[in-house]
């Protein structure tokens, strides 16, 4: 299974470029991180830099968690420091598709395709 994400700026009418999102999986004691990277100037993450050893470059099926350093990219006054998307891959064959659409004051996710 593959995931990609992307940031728009709803704001601004424009890609969110160099959103630092990390990519973390439920476990027993929490989640772990997995990847990291940041938007390139289409608002997009191409490629994931692994975490350590639990990082294959697949997802099985499990609970996953994105977190946008919003701050970075909106500033030290950004009223949503970060946001934190949390999704079930109930199918590991499928390619998901997580975008965020953001603007200072708030902030609106789906399962894109």
């Amino acid at each position: 299974m593959t995931l990609s994400t992307h940031v728009l700026d709803t704001a601004r009418g424009c890609p969110a470029k160099d959103v630092f999102v990390r990519l973390s999986c439920r476990a027993a004691h929490g989640f772990v991180p997995l990847a990291e990277g940041r938007t390139d100037e289409d608002g997009r993450i191409r490629e994931w830099s692994p975490l350590g050893r639990e990082w294959t470059g697949k997802l099985d099926e499990a609970t996953y968690r994105l977190v946008f350093d919003t701050a970075g990219y909106l500033g030290e006054d950004a009223f949503f420091p970060e946001v934190s998307i949390v999704f079930t891959i109930g199918d590991a064959t499928a390619h998901h598709h997580v975008p965020l659409l953001l603007s200072p004051f708030g902030y609106s996710t789906y399962r894109g395709s």
